[in-house]
């Protein structure tokens, strides 16, 4: 290994929400037909995980319900978030075992990347033995299977798992730069490689690119051409050059920070109940603001029509006349703002909303425009709101509008990531 080189792992939970639930019910999900999908909402509902066994059926992941094959009987799991969330704290702490934190970066709730450059000489192991032992110790904890991409850089590791460890008996991959040019310059599809999406591969092929020596062997002036500051990373991962590494992730500090909320509507809201919607999610945003001792001063909202429309969205942006985090401020001014922008004759099925340029209390300018003893009133009644949903759970209080026909936020409190938590509180 070269003085410089470093060697990553990154470890993928297979199959990650549908193999726990067959592991709750004693499966083998291995050879156990199993989705993860919530049986409330409609057949056109995603499945947020179908087992290893359907995949070998040829039934892709992420499919919606009623694109399982009629003839494919199988198991329906309610989700249960917070278990799949309990699940991937158990397995961290087995990294743990072998691994410093500050040697981790947890990329997603079932996917984890390890610096373990520093760790081979003491257990006398070459990366993909490493791999190959944590992924035996969860296995032996959990039930739960894994696969392992090996890499000199974050990219390469990341390339080992995705395409190279699928075809491997034991599920682990191996790439450096040599390799990674060896084996996977004229892979097909451009898709099958991290953060080339469909729009990029469509752009690529117009222009008769289609693998990434392509994309190596490309006038660079094109490129930037064609994708702007981002030709650049394009041009590094042609050439399997990543420079980033966990120890760079770890000391990034953002310069702008922002909290946002968003959710796909269950069917088609008129205008008043996507307005009653908005009033919630900002609600509650308004709330997390104050857990956070943050203020803004903009807020942004994205209103996306029913998808039989197919028009483009309505989106606009508040500037308040002052930091701040109190909803007696906020909510009417994104309530005007949604009424502003929005088309009351087109059904909404989408609403996203972003806090902008969130920034500490302590940085906080005060207006001369606003009662300040009401806005402190309004602030302890928001911090007693919240110490009661601390102590009794999220619906142990709740707002009259939070009560109406269409409002969501009782079942939203109920979630998870938009999704059922499995438990009852």
């Amino acid at each position: 290994m070269k003085p410089t080189e470093r060697t990553y792992i990154c470890i993928d939970l297979k199959s990650f929400f549908a193999s726990v639930e067959c592991v709750e019910r004693g499966l083998d999900p291995l050879t156990t037909n199993l989705v993860v999908a919530d049986p409330e909402r409609t057949d056109k509902t995603i499945c947020l995980a179908i087992t290893p066994a359907m995949k070998a059926l040829g039934i892709k992941n992420r499919c919606r319900v009623f694109e399982i094959p009629k003839n494919v009987s199988y198991i329906m799991a309610e989700p249960r978030m917070q278990l799949y969330l309990d699940y991937s704290a158990r397995i961290y702490g087995i990294y743990l075992k072998y691994i410093s934190r500050d040697d981790i970066h947890v990329y997603s709730i079932d996917e984890a990347f390890m610096d373990v450059t520093d760790y081979l000489s003491l257990y006398q192991m070459t990366g993909c033995e490493l791999g190959e032992r944590i992924m035996a110790d969860i296995f032996k904890e959990t039930g739960i299977h894994g696969a392992c991409g090996v890499g000199t850089n974050m990219y390469l590791t990341k390339l080992a798992l995705d395409i190279t460890a699928k075809h491997s008996p034991n599920f682990i991959g191996y790439l450096d730069e040599e390799g990674y040019k060896k084996t996977l310059w004229h892979h097909r599809p451009l898709t099958d490689f991290w953060r080339v999406g469909r729009g990029t591969a469509d752009r690529l092929a117009a222009n008769g690119i289609y693998t990434m020596y392509d994309i190596a062997h490309t006038s660079e002036d094109l490129l930037y051409h064609l994708f702007g500051i981002d030709a650049e990373l394009l041009i590094d991962h042609a050439w399997g050059i990543e420079p980033v590494t966990i120890s760079d992730i770890k000391a990034y500090n953002s310069k702008t920070n922002c909290l946002s909320s968003g959710q796909v509507l269950m069917c088609d809201y008129n205008f008043e109940d996507g307005k009653l919607i908005v009033k919630e999610m900002m609600d509650l945003l308004c709330l997390d603001m104050v857990e956070k001792k943050v203020v803004s001063s903009s807020v942004t909202l994205q209103v996306g029509y029913s998808n039989a429309l197919r028009i483009e969205h309505a989106r606009g942006t508040v500037n308040l006349d002052t930091e701040t985090n109190a909803d007696i401020i906020i909510i009417p001014a994104v309530t005007k703002l949604y009424e502003r922008i929005v088309n009351p004759m087109y059904p909404i099925r989408r609403i996203n909303i972003t806090v902008n340029n969130v920034i500490p209390e302590e940085y906080r300018q005060y207006s001369l425009f606003f009662d300040n003893e009401m806005l402190e009133k309004n602030r302890k009644l928001q911090e007693a709101m919240l110490d009661i949903k601390h102590k009794f759970g999220k619906n142990a209080i709740l707002k009259g509008m939070n009560l109406q026909k269409n409002a969501t936020t009782i079942e939203r409190n109920r979630q998870i990531g938009g999704h059922k938590s499995g438990t009852k509180k």
